[in-house]
Order: C-alpha cells, then structure tokens, then sequence
C-alpha cells in the first residue's frame, strides 16, 4: 500500500506543498498505513474450543478423555529475559493506554475529549480487558505526544517542536486522579534521543513516568517527516533503555518501561542487538492502522518473528473502521494473537 502524508505536515488537497511549522493545536492524527512484506503470514483461522462442560455423573474410562487445543509458542517465544525486579509492572499487569496530546483534538483520544469524558472512555476500555481476561489485572496509562514531528525544519533545522513542560505536568495529574502511569512520546525528526530525552530527567525519575519512541519520524540527519518513514537501530534503543536504567539507580525507583512504535520491516534494524537489562522492560509496539486481517498479518511479521521482550498493539478509534465493512477489534480479538500483547494503546 502506497503511504499516507500525515495531514500533520501537509495540506489535503497538495501532499507536495507543505504548511507552515504547525502547533499541536493545528496537528492532525497521525495515520499509519499497513505495509506487509511478500512473506506475511496470513492469519490463521481460531483454534476450535473442544473442552466440554463437567457432567454431573462421572463418565466411562474410555470416554473421559478431552480434546485440548494447546496453542503453541512461536520461534522465539517466550523470550529468555532477566528476571522482573520487585515494583515491574509487566507481565503481572496488562497496560491500556490512551494516547494523544491535550492541545489537539486531532492527535488521538487523549486530546479529543474532554478530561472528565475521557476519564469515562478509559474506564470503559479498562473494564472491557478486564472482563475478556479476568486473570490478568489492568493498569490504566496515558501515553502523551511531548515532541511531536513537523513538516518545516523550524528552530534548528530539527524538524520537531518540543511541548511545554505544562503539557508533561496536566498529564501527570489526569494520572494521579485515576491511578495510572504515563508515558512520554518521542517525535524527534532530525533530532537525536541524545538530545531530547535528558531534558525529560525531571519526570522520568519519576516512579510512574515512562518512555515512548516514534521509530516513524526518526529521520535521522535527513529527509522530512511524513514523506518516508523513518527508523531506529539497536544501537538507538539500547541508548534509551540505557538512559532508563540510569534513572532507576539514581533514584531508586522501579524498572521502567520502553515503548517503540513499528509498523514496516525498516523501521527497526538490528534487533538481535537490542539488550535486556531488569532495571527496564521493552515492548515492541505494532501501531499500523487497517482491518483485522492486516493488522494481524503486520503483527505477526514485524512484531511476533522478531521478538525483543513484550508486544503491544494499536487500535485506532476512526482509521480502523474507516472503510466498509472494518470494524475495531475488540479485546476478545486482541487475546487471540500469540504472544497476547501487554500494552494496548487507543488512538
């Protein structure tokens, strides 16, 4: 599928003329096309449920026998991994997030309801996981857009625009109030993650202040934003989650958490580089836009056959049913995928 512009960085009726440097108020919902590779898995049809309800009087031997289904590991998985610290939140919670930023209606649900409306959605999403998979507890995040890319290189030639730390703040109290974490998104375009994730010290030593990064608008030393899709090495990834770590000896606070957003094959190089460490937990987050069956596919080939640690996955409220026919996939549909991820985010 060809690329969708991010009506972010261009008009709608010209995707080669450009506007000027946006704020976030103006900014537009990032879309994110599915791309699968020739070799995309297609999706597998459910396993048929075969376990039988008990009877009240006790079968014959020969007929007591029950078919399971036991559905098996992919190559990979589970992930040898360093044991969990004490305060890690994955994998004895699953994470609901929301995602956006509060200055614009367009950049996702965070921003496009009202706080107390909001609130109410993300209840509402909370209670749906929890009924589909009693077993495993949810804990509720908002995972805000703090650097966000542009189509005009703007201060510096970076080709981003940094928020306020106002923007950090209002999130972080929406959290106190509902008991959840929060994550800082990432949007460097010609910046570095040297750059930009120092100056966000003050909250990340924070215990439930996390961290998110756009591998999308990761241009590198050229190419603008929304144009091609950009990428993040091992090499980047591993300066994040180091980063990370540091936060979790100096102030002696629980593991922190890495989201990386994919969606194509190029937007993570060397991922066998990448390295685990307990003071930090990574997931590989598929936050492609399309129907089920695409989603799913893109999944599987870029998420389930190169594995890092934890997976998480992207339903989006309007691009995921924008065609006939699409619909959102519900958490009972989410639960099928192998690994189950454990980070579910809402645009």
């Amino acid at each position: 599928m060809y690329l969708l512009l991010p009506a972010l960085l261009f008009n709608s009726s010209c995707q080669t003329k450009q506007k000027p440097v946006l704020t976030p108020a103006e900014a537009s919902e990032v879309k994110k096309p599915i791309v699968l590779p020739d070799t995309a898995i297609k999706a597998a049809p459910p396993a048929t449920d075969t376990l039988a309800k008990a009877e009240p009087a006790k079968p014959a031997p020969e007929t007591a026998a029950k078919t399971e289904t036991v559905a098996k590991d992919p190559p990979g998985w589970p992930v040898k991994m360093p044991k969990a610290l004490p305060g890690a939140i994955l994998p004895e919670k699953r994470i609901i997030a929301f995602y956006g930023n509060p200055l614009s209606k367009r950049m996702g649900i965070l921003g496009e309801l009202e706080p107390e409306q909001m609130f109410a959605q993300l209840d509402k999403e909370v209670a749906a996981w929890e009924k589909a998979d009693p077993s495993t507890p949810v804990q509720p995040a908002f995972h805000v857009i703090v650097v966000t890319a542009q189509g005009q290189p703007g201060k510096g030639d970076k080709y981003r625009l940094r928020m306020s730390d106002h923007v950090a703040e209002k999130v972080i109290g929406w959290a106190e109030q509902k008991d959840a974490i929060v994550f800082l998104d990432l949007q460097i375009g010609r910046s570095t993650l040297q750059e930009e994730i120092p100056r966000l010290e003050p909250f990340l030593k924070l215990p439930n202040v996390h961290l998110g990064i756009d591998a999308e608008f990761a241009m590198k030393s050229n190419g603008v934003p929304g144009r091609r899709v950009g990428s993040y090495d091992a090499a980047d990834i591993n300066y994040a989650t180091s980063f990370l770590a540091s936060m979790v000896d100096k102030y002696q606070i629980p593991p922190k958490l890495l989201i990386v957003h994919r969606f194509t094959q190029r937007m993570i190089t060397n991922y066998k580089n990448i390295k685990l460490d307990p003071r930090y937990q990574i997931v590989m987050h598929m936050d492609g836009w399309g129907n089920q069956t695409l989603k799913k596919d893109t999944y599987r080939a870029y998420i389930q056959k190169e594995p890092v640690q934890y997976t998480g996955f992207k339903i989006f409220y309007k691009n995921d049913k924008r065609k006939p026919g699409w619909r959102i996939m519900a958490p009972e549909d989410v639960l099928k995928l192998n690994p189950k991820p454990l980070y579910i985010q809402y645009q």
